[in-house]
């Protein structure tokens, strides 16, 4: 896999194309005009928050601001209604269809069917192992990973601890590379030992719940450690070691900088999560939605190794950002999310200590 691992990619592109857009009840575009109209499904709202409350709109503002016709639409965790929700976009004349596959083998299907219509299609946020995606469009899920490993590493320090790792689903490739980032970097360190480890199906902080909390009770309690691989298994890791009167005592990591993870990180129950900035990446998939459209080719920074489809995917990889009660600021200031959704009730008197107003 080959990365850039520093890179700027506009939100904005102007467009001078000329067909009126249609609307939409599921976040359709009314205004600009277009040769053609991008469709963008997201997985879930389940797993995590962010595909939502960032993504959805950080993608609505960049198509808009770049003037194009678009519908946006959630497959909320359904494979079969992710399908139905592709056939509907492609009968309804979308030329550029991308997606964030609920697993890769109904991935791999949308984008057959969607090749053969003459629609181009692009991966985003996770890639579509044996798929056909013209480009993926995320940010290094590998680094992710590594940061993370960091990060609990970083809060550990050099004593002897007990290491349970809380993966990703087992059908998100994403999950995998995570793991597999973190292992990189925690796997070397001596002092630590694994103790346990589990995939949560579907990222379902329900299931992630007892998962966990049959892991601990394996490990006997003697836990120091616990890599989650995002900030919703955090909080199912963390209503677990508060159960026991170890929250805050036993580091836990994150990903996805989410209100929880950033309240749970002022209130030292969490370690640190890792910001992948909605913005940067719903720009990066304007752009390169908007390049198809034209019938251009896309800008990207290397491409990723698809080894189940013996293929390399032409990609752009935009660089996660670590977050730490150091710098919690930042994300609020980037517009991740609003200071006045983080800093509530309690919160309130951390917020002011982070710098946070």
């Amino acid at each position: 896999m080959k990365r850039t691992r520093n890179i700027m990619v506009a939100v904005a592109m102007a467009a001078t194309l000329s067909l009126a857009a249609c609307g939409s009840d599921d976040g359709a575009g009314d205004g600009g005009s277009s040769e053609g109209k991008i469709g963008v499904i997201l997985p879930d709202t389940k797993s995590s928050v962010r595909w939502e409350s960032a993504d959805r709109p950080a993608l609505e503002a960049a198509f808009e601001d770049a003037d194009v016709e678009y519908t946006i639409q959630n497959a909320e965790g359904d494979a079969e209604k992710m399908a139905t929700i592709a056939d509907g976009m492609i009968a309804d004349g979308v030329t550029v269809l991308a997606i964030v596959n609920l697993d890769s083998d109904s991935g791999a299907a949308i984008q057959e069917k969607a090749a053969a219509q003459g629609v181009k299609t692009i991966d985003y946020d996770r890639l579509t192992l044996g798929g056909s995606a013209d480009y993926y469009v995320s940010f290094d899920n590998t680094v992710v990973g590594e940061l993370q490993g960091e990060g609990l590493a970083q809060c550990l320090g050099d004593t002897p601890a007990n290491v349970i790792y809380l993966n990703g689903s087992p059908t998100d490739n994403n999950a995998t590379l995570f793991s597999a980032g973190a292992h990189s970097k925690l796997d070397p360190i001596a002092a630590y030992t694994q103790v346990g480890e589990q995939a949560v199906p579907d990222w379902d902080n329900e299931q992630a719940v007892t998962i966990f909390e049959q892991l601990y009770t394996q490990a006997g309690g003697d836990v120091q450690g616990v890599y989650a691989a995002n900030d919703g298994l955090a909080g199912s890791v963390i209503s677990i070691l508060e159960k026991n009167g170890q929250a805050g005592q036993v580091p836990v990591t994150g990903q996805d900088a989410t209100v929880e993870g950033l309240q749970n990180i002022l209130a030292g129950t969490q370690c640190m999560t890792v910001y992948k900035s909605a913005k940067l990446e719903a720009g990066a998939l304007a752009d390169t939605a908007i390049a198809l459209v034209k019938g251009e080719d896309a800008e990207t920074t290397g491409t990723t190794e698809d080894a189940t489809g013996d293929r390399d995917v032409p990609s752009v990889l935009l660089t996660p950002e670590s977050i730490t009660k150091d710098n919690v600021k930042s994300v609020v200031d980037d517009g991740g999310v609003k200071a006045e959704d983080v800093c509530t009730g309690d919160f309130a008197a951390l917020c002011e200590a982070a710098g946070i107003s």
